[in-house]
């Protein structure tokens, strides 16, 4: 017992001394590029806002199920589930359906319900979606009118600018090598209104937040998946004894449980979730011509992460639990819009650019000095503790433990996630007030 206390006041002390060590403002700089065919031209470049429609047409459409009807299947091992990928028997009813009952031209008519734009910034075109109150981004589409068209009037109203990230989507792609999280962060800056909250999800979109937050003045950041930039002394020695000490390092029962067995859940489970991220970050134009080639494996590919990312039990499932959680008219158009505007293979790269220059990158180790808020799912891929985020976002307002999702949050629990920012907002307006 007397061992077991002085090892903890020895602990204590020094989370005390990493809590109190002086911290230090630094500032990011990024510089103008040019992303665009051939040399930057002279003079300046147009940078005039214009109205944008998905569109779709009939040739496209045929284009799609002339392939959808010659995809050649292959038999999944008996009993495999989505433990080896993408269950065959049941990618089978997903061609099925989208070959005979999805309706793109009506999805297309959904997504054109928000007002899109495109613009030109450092030369090539950015596309986003520009909602005022009472007027892939499509996973975002659920939490939209939640928050400009609120239900309770005690809610803010907010007004939403959703951009698609350069080689995503309707955004164009970078014609030059180098393109990383900085330089989108950089490009997005330029037209981003000023005095503004900040609310990023995904993989990807880490890449941007808190680049994006030492680039802006930005009055709030909410986020939902935050893994911690780096490591450091007080996350060694809270892997090392937090299971035996949780309480000293703040963790709670939960933090517990995703995080212990420290080698089956932060090393196995990350290698076993993680495939993709080392095909995209190393080949990503191998891997991407046969997607961009084939429907059917991009349906694969990118739908079998809506399976275990959303609850890692579903890989158990014949049928991933993917109808559980969303409709495949969303599943669907999601994939469709990489498939319309071929840009899966640019949407990979950016894992390369990021990743091809090393993880130990300046911005890494900057801290976040705004406002912040995190949702953390229970289910999402990268577990932190409050104790890990703390040190990373020095002016964190909420950490709320959600009471179910996993890493597709908008688009699986919207409004759980709308309920989260709008306390977010209103706790940092509250106290700017006073």
């Amino acid at each position: 017992m007397y061992i077991e206390l002085a090892v903890a006041l020895g602990l204590g002390v020094v989370v005390a001394l990493v809590f109190l060590k002086k911290r230090r403002k630094s500032v990011l700089k990024a510089h103008d590029g040019w992303w665009g065919v051939g040399a930057c031209p002279q003079g300046p470049e147009d940078d005039s806002i214009r109205p944008f429609r998905v569109e779709t047409t009939s040739e496209e459409i045929e284009d799609l199920h002339r392939r959808l009807d010659q995809t050649r299947s292959f038999p999944s091992l008996e009993d495999s589930q989505f433990n080896y990928g993408f269950n065959s028997k049941y990618l089978e009813k997903v061609v099925s359906y989208w070959r005979n009952d999805f309706n793109w031209r009506k999805q297309v008519d959904k997504l054109n319900k928000y007002p899109h734009f495109k613009t030109k910034i450092e030369g090539f075109d950015i596309h986003y979606i520009h909602v005022k109150p009472k007027s892939s981004f499509y996973e975002f589409y659920g939490m939209i009118p939640l928050l400009t068209e609120p239900s309770s009037p005690d809610d803010i109203t907010f007004e939403i600018i959703c951009p698609s990230i350069p080689g995503y989507g309707f955004s164009e792609a970078p014609h030059k090598k180098g393109f990383d999280s900085v330089c989108a962060a950089h490009i997005i800056k330029k037209k981003k209104k000023n005095n503004f909250y900040l609310a990023v999800y995904g993989t990807v979109s880490r890449f941007l937040l808190f680049i994006f937050v030492l680039l802006s003045a930005v009055k709030g950041l909410h986020i939902n998946f935050a893994p911690p930039s780096k490591g450091g002394l007080l996350i060694m020695l809270s892997i090392l004894f937090g299971r035996r000490f949780p309480k000293l390092f703040g963790f709670t029962e939960h933090d517990v449980k995703r995080l212990f067995p420290t080698m089956e859940k932060l090393v196995v489970d990350r290698i076993r979730e993680t495939g993709y991220l080392h095909i995209q970050a190393t080949k990503p134009d191998t891997a991407g011509r046969g997607l961009n080639d084939s429907p059917v494996g991009l349906a694969a590919y990118i739908l079998e992460k809506f399976s275990t990312w959303t609850d890692p039990e579903f890989k158990n499932l014949e049928d991933g639990g993917l109808e559980r959680k969303f409709s495949l008219d969303d599943l669907l158009t999601n994939v469709m819009i990489y498939w319309t505007s071929g840009s899966i293979i640019s949407s990979m790269r950016f894992y390369k650019e990021n990743f091809s220059k090393g993880l130990n990158q300046p911005h890494a180790k900057l801290p976040v000095y705004v406002p912040t808020g995190v949702a953390s799912f229970p289910n999402e891929l990268t577990h932190s503790p409050k104790s890990w985020v703390t040190p990373k976002y020095y002016k964190l307002k909420t950490y709320t433990p959600m009471a179910r999702g996993g890493h597709f949050a908008a688009m699986e629990e919207p409004q759980l996630l709308a309920e989260d920012v709008q306390n977010f907002v209103k706790i940092v307006e509250k106290r700017e007030k006073k």
